[in-house]
């Protein structure tokens, strides 16, 4: 799994931070370089003056007397110890510095050692090459010590700081992009009434643009189409009752010409009526919130008409749903219909809630011939129908009509061919409460 964010927001708070700590490490490395390790070798090198100045006139076993270490010390605060008197003050809780002590070796001509004690004040010791044994106690009241605390709060504010003003700076650009994909959503489902606030950047501001005005056309489109569609399914319909009124005038020695007239009648009288119902657009503000085994069982008592068993299963206390019933109703009925036209025994229907989905299901199931695998997603396209296994009655819309109205609800359709054979229609909708045990 990569670390690196995919979205243009967490990349551009993953840069900001990324280029914040390379600039916190290149400063620190510029102050430790320019500032600090100037700073200390300067020290180092008047210290290790002051230390030459001690030892000066000693000569090789010299012994240090008291007298010259309280007079020296009454005039430079610098004090000439024994190891066991410099321990006894302080030394062992001193820290030993390796590029001190090799820094004050190179001025004081020999091996030297160097450790400082943290305190108030901070105390420098040497132990210079002309007296082995003996350290020079040199307290450094100019200094104080590190206050680390305080730096760290600092690169933190700074941190913070810098990545919550990313933060922000990402926001406030992936804002506009939001609403585009937001709006983009809405037009992939019929919904072309969302016009977005052209702001932002101007690579933004135009994307904006071009994308109102697309949906625009394609909401012209539509208009057009259902308007076209509407004018000739109106135009059809007027001779369609012409010959209706005229079948019914034929006499009665012409009932077998006559009754095959009025069933292709009702036949293009329901293509029409797919053909109408394909191009409706499903508005979201119709929708409200249902009982998923109301409208289940309505649309089964309906369907009783056919003589066809139909055995219902409904999981009691589902969620509700929210939908537009008309149009879900719709879409049980074709998908009941289909079961009876394709298939002889008894179908089922039942809903349930699926928790891996966080959806309502809605399965209706046949024991007729199935469709090969192939096919089961072609079969959504309109005037597609699975020819091979089940026969092409009807106009080949009514799965397009059901994967249509299952989208613009937020759902999806699936087929399935059942291992005992038959097939399988079932819809998920999403549910507003899926608090499930």
């Amino acid at each position: 799994m990569s670390l690196f964010p995919k979205s243009a927001f967490g990349q551009t708070v993953f840069f900001v931070g990324a280029l914040l700590l390379v600039n916190q490490i290149m400063s620190y490395i510029t102050v430790t370089l320019y500032v600090i390790k100037p700073t200390f070798e300067q020290a180092n090198l008047m210290l290790a003056k002051q230390v030459k100045t001690v030892f000066i006139d000693w000569e090789d076993g010299v012994e240090v007397s008291s007298e010259l270490s309280d007079v020296f010390f009454e005039i430079t605060g610098i004090e000439v110890m024994t190891q066991r008197e410099a321990y006894i003050n302080g030394l062992g809780d001193a820290k030993e510095y390796t590029l001190l002590s090799q820094s004050m070796s190179e001025q004081l001509n020999g091996s030297a050692r160097v450790r400082i004690s943290q305190g108030d004040p901070i105390v420098y010791w040497v132990e210079a090459p002309q007296a082995p044994g003996y350290w020079v106690r040199v307290p450094l009241t100019g200094f104080s010590e590190a206050k680390l605390e305080f730096l760290v709060f600092y690169l933190s504010s700074i941190g913070f700081l810098s990545v919550l003003g990313g933060w922000w700076f990402a926001r406030h650009l992936n804002r506009p992009l939001r609403a585009l994909q937001t709006a983009a959503g809405r037009v992939g489902v019929g919904d072309f009434s969302t016009r977005l606030v052209e702001s932002g950047a101007t690579e933004v501001i135009e994307v904006t643009k071009a994308f109102n005005q697309m949906s625009k056309g394609i909401a012209e489109l539509e208009s057009d189409r259902r308007l076209l569609m509407a004018g000739v399914s109106h135009d059809l319909r007027t001779p369609l009752t012409r010959i209706r009124l005229a079948t019914e005038m034929m006499s009665d020695e012409e009932d077998y010409l006559k009754e095959g007239i009025i069933d292709d009648i009702e036949d293009m009288n329901a293509i029409i009526d797919q053909f109408i119902e394909y191009l409706r657009h499903h508005n979201s503000s119709e929708m409200v919130l249902e009982d998923i085994n109301t409208v289940v069982e309505d649309v089964v008592n309906v369907e009783q008409k056919h003589k066809r068993t139909i055995q219902l299963s409904t999981q009691a206390s589902l969620p509700s749903v929210l939908l537009n019933t008309v149009a879900l109703k719709r879409v049980l009925t074709n998908m009941i219909e289909n079961a009876i036209r394709y298939s002889d025994g008894a179908i089922s229907v039942s809903t349930e809630f699926s928790k891996e989905h966080r959806s309502v299901l809605i399965k209706v199931q046949d024991r007729g011939p199935g469709i090969p695998e192939s096919e089961l997603e072609t079969v959504f396209e309109p005037f597609k129908q699975g020819d091979q296994a089940r026969g092409s009655e009807g106009s080949g819309l009514g799965l397009a009509i059901i994967k249509r109205i299952v989208t613009t609800h937020g759902g999806t359709v699936r087929l399935r061919n059942r291992k005992q054979g038959g097939l399988s229609a079932e819809v998920l909708l999403p549910v507003m409460n899926v608090n499930q045990n």
